[in-house]
């Protein structure tokens, strides 16, 4: 998992401190160096089809999708733990019929919901991480929900009743400290879902809207340059595949460290 954090920590320092080294804005046009190849004079990793400085949008588009990505995986976080905590302690008619609208929502089409958002509300990128995280939240919530059923009967829990202690502080102060573990590995293998996500609605054309720039609409500008200058498909996609690697691999070993 080390050398997976390692890099997680050098892509999100070059993402929030790079740009201000660079001499080229992601969103300033350069007319003398339309197309330009890599490596040119002012410009490391080229230009665009319209002469914007590619490692600047790398690197700008790179922190808009981590943002979005860690915005909307503590959205699914705050509500999937809120709805997994109640089921779980409360049991019986309240937790199957908490649980049956859980399964009824994994039965809704996900990119027809988002896509029926954005026609709905507008394109925005507050929009794009609720939105995403709203619908995120149903393993988060299953997840939570078993582990507070298997604490229910714990001693301690027992201890705490017994003590007089109402349920809200019994959850808050006793159970939910004991799944934090659990809920923060589930968190961080969210937060590649939801970067996955985020690039394809991009892609799309109905997450990130320009001038703003994020992965997505990086990888759509270079698929559609692919055959006159694939060097501005190469750099967002090598982003992309470390970016989801690296998550992936820190998330499943947290997994396995806190999951028995």
């Amino acid at each position: 998992m080390r050398p997976a954090l390692i890099l997680i920590a050098l892509i999100v320092v070059a993402a929030l401190a790079g740009p201000l080294a660079l001499d080229w804005r992601y969103d300033m046009i350069d007319w003398d160096a339309v197309r330009a190849a890599p490596f040119t004079a002012g410009h490391p990793m080229g230009t665009d089809s319209v002469g914007r400085d590619l490692l600047a949008r790398t690197l700008v588009g790179t922190r808009v999708t981590l943002g979005v990505a860690f915005a909307a995986a503590l959205v699914s976080l705050v509500v999937g733990v809120a709805w997994g905590a109640i089921a779980g302690w409360r049991g019986g008619k309240v937790d199957e019929a908490m649980m049956r609208i859980v399964d009824a929502l994994y039965a809704l089409p996900f990119m027809f919901v988002v896509i029926l958002l954005m026609v709905v509300f507008g394109r925005s990128i507050l929009l794009v991480f609720l939105g995403i995280g709203a619908v995120e939240w149903l393993t988060m919530a299953r997840v939570v929900r078993g582990q507070m059923i298997a604490l229910r009967d714990r001693p301690f829990v027992t201890a705490a009743e017994a003590a007089g202690a109402p349920p809200v502080a019994i959850v808050l102060r006793h159970m939910l400290p004991n799944i934090a573990g659990v809920a923060i590995a589930y968190l961080l293998l969210t937060v590649p879902q939801v970067v996955m996500i985020e690039s394809f609605l991009s892609f799309l054309g109905l997450g990130v809207q320009e001038p703003m720039t994020s992965l997505g609409i990086l990888l759509k500008d270079g698929a559609d340059d692919m055959d006159i200058a694939p060097h501005a498909l190469l750099l967002p996609a090598a982003m992309l595949v470390a970016l989801l690697l690296c998550l992936t691999r820190i998330g499943e070993s947290l997994r396995d460290r806190f999951v028995q």
